[in-house]
């Protein structure tokens, strides 16, 4: 996980490690609450809706009121691409794997990638295009 968020594009923000743990859990479960998050989680429903903010405004989560209950606000994923998530998956791991590793050597750096390609695929945590 340490390793993806430094292969993330600065944004000028701390707190990448959150925003990745809310947004795979809104991915896992869409139309979720802020309070639902931050149970199956373990984070504070502060640091969830501070993630959420950014995730908003990255285009990559969107609200809706929930129709049974016009106090809460359901969170999902959005639709569409905006910029900032075509941003995020134009980078690869590949430097911070270099870095974690002290080596420059693309061919062993390849090779990871490809094992750890391979290992996420086995475990079913890939579902095709990253979100």
């Amino acid at each position: 996980m340490k390793i993806g968020e430094q292969a993330l594009p600065e944004v000028g923000h701390a707190g990448n490690r959150t925003v990745l743990v809310v947004l795979a859990d809104i991915l896992d479960n869409s139309d979720s609450t802020v309070g639902e998050i931050a149970a199956r989680t373990g984070l504070t429903q502060s640091a969830v809706s501070v993630a959420v903010v950014r995730l908003r405004d990255s285009g990559s989560v969107v609200a809706r009121t929930d129709p049974r209950d016009r106090r809460r606000t359901l969170l999902r994923r959005a639709d569409h691409v905006s910029d900032r998530v075509a941003e995020v998956r134009g980078h690869t791991v590949d430097d911070a794997i270099g870095q974690a590793l002290d080596t420059d050597n693309a061919g062993e750096i390849s090779d990871l990638v490809h094992t750890l390609e391979v290992v996420s695929q086995r475990l079913g945590l890939q579902s095709g295009k990253p979100d």
